[in-house]
């Protein structure tokens, strides 16, 4: 079984200094193999084509890079979903300044399909943006039945903007382990737009030989990042990054 560390990413949106500190100071940290990224790299914060463009450029192999609810719903051009007029126009917004790298990444390099099985170290992985409820709109609840992820050892998920680490432990047919199987939910939490009141630049990493989780949180230049406001969108987008909402 291969040594490996995992660096799981989600929800950028568009925030580039977030990005960029998450990479550094994860490098300064773990030394990382392999790369999951869960979808919504785009929209809310001003630089999505430089986002983009430093996916494009980053080291590590992906093991996923799934489609979140603002790459659909901004490739689509359908914002039926949204739940505010703020968010609708910001949508809006950030359709018209994606320049074509941008579209091509999108379009090209992630799953459009939101979600990813994929096998490493013989593990049956899952990505998904949201849950399997609602691959793009709905987070994974752990007070409703998770019976549809008993089949994964790891589930990661994002689109909450809230990170969790659970292990979930099923019944089942083997003696062996007790009649137990395991199933590691992991959601990194939002690089860009953290929701937890905690305003940091937000990942996780998994060491697959250990099953170590470690739940990260750098700061980054706030500041800079709200300099690129102009009021191009809504000043909520801009304000919330000082406070984690």
């Amino acid at each position: 079984m291969q040594k490996l560390k995992l660096l799981i990413i989600s929800d950028i949106h568009g925030n580039l200094a977030a990005l960029r500190e998450t990479l550094n100071y994860v490098d300064r940290i773990h030394s990382i193999d392999i790369c999951a990224i869960l979808g919504d790299v785009i929209d809310y914060g001003m630089h999505s084509n430089e986002v983009v463009q430093m996916l494009r450029e980053m080291r590590y192999p992906l093991v996923c890079n799934i489609h979140g609810n603002h790459e659909y719903s901004i490739i689509n051009n359908d914002y039926s979903n949204f739940s505010s007029e703020r968010g609708i126009q910001c949508a809006q917004y950030t359709h018209g300044i994606l320049n074509s790298t941008t579209w091509d990444y999108i379009n090209n390099s992630m799953t459009t399909s939101g979600m990813a099985e994929f096998i490493i170290n013989e593990k049956k992985c899952l990505a998904v943006h949201g849950s399997l409820k609602n691959i793009y709109w709905k987070s994974i609840d752990f007070n409703h039945d998770l019976s549809d992820y008993q089949k994964y050892d790891y589930v990661f998920s994002g689109h909450s903007h809230l990170p969790h680490f659970n292990e979930v432990f099923y019944k089942t047919n083997n003696p062996a382990k007790r009649n137990l199987k395991k199933t590691i939910f992991i959601n990194p939490g939002s690089v860009g737009q953290p929701r937890n009141l905690i305003p940091m630049a937000q990942c996780a990493v998994l060491d697959l030989d250990t099953e170590d989780v470690y739940m990260l949180k750098t700061i980054y230049d706030i500041k800079m990042e709200q300099a690129a406001y102009h009021g191009q969108v809504d000043d909520f987008y801009k304000q919330r990054l000082e406070l984690g909402i």
